[in-house]
């Protein structure tokens, strides 16, 4: 999906930057320095990693985490993500993807924290200790808590029916907030594949 963006751009500064932190702090900067707007997107711990580095005030760019420690680092919340990556970066707001390698559609988050899904994907909030006791959302009622379950009807051939051990809160609107993992979880992530 990012290759696809950057293609797109047709722009020479575009490109990926793993773990050359210099680089990306560099192309940033020209950036901001030309209010060129950008779009910088990555893994939970890179990005984290790279505010811990290169503390800056970005007024020309927006940032897109996609979620995930990947076992990289400890697991806190996104709440606690996205405020670190505000004060590190000088953003008023963090952008969100959620997805996951097994799904064909994305869910996005336009910095207020509550992602909204295409109309073929749908969200569904579990109990803890019961995986068929589904709760609903109406009208008039309280947000949902408990686990993610997703139905992503993109996947015509393959799996379309997930349940995650993602903690989340589902809105009577379909908008949705993942909260963190569930304690005592298995790690999951495509980059926990390499070695």
């Amino acid at each position: 999906m990012v290759n696809d963006l950057i293609k797109k751009t047709n722009n020479p500064g575009s490109g990926f930057y793993l773990h050359n932190y210099t680089k990306l702090y560099q192309a940033l900067v020209r950036n901001e320095i030309m209010a060129k707007p950008t779009l910088l997107i990555g893994v939970t711990y890179a990005l984290l990693d790279f505010a811990e580095q290169h503390s800056m005030k970005l007024k020309s760019n927006f940032v897109m985490e996609t979620g995930g420690m990947k076992g990289k680092r400890e697991e806190i919340t996104r709440e606690e993500v996205h405020e670190t990556l505000k004060e590190k970066l000088g953003l008023q707001s963090i952008h969100s993807e959620y997805g996951m390698t097994e799904l064909l559609s994305q869910a996005y988050s336009d910095g207020n924290g509550k992602f909204r899904s295409p109309p073929w994907m749908r969200v569904l909030i579990r109990e803890y200790n019961d995986p068929f006791a589904i709760k609903a959302a109406s009208e008039g009622t309280k947000p949902v808590n408990g686990l993610i379950n997703i139905i992503d009807l993109a996947n015509l051939y393959s799996c379309s029916f997930i349940a995650t051990d993602d903690v989340g809160r589902l809105y009577k609107n379909n908008s949705f907030e993942v909260i963190g993992r569930r304690d005592m979880s298995d790690l999951r992530g495509c980059s926990l594949l390499t070695l």
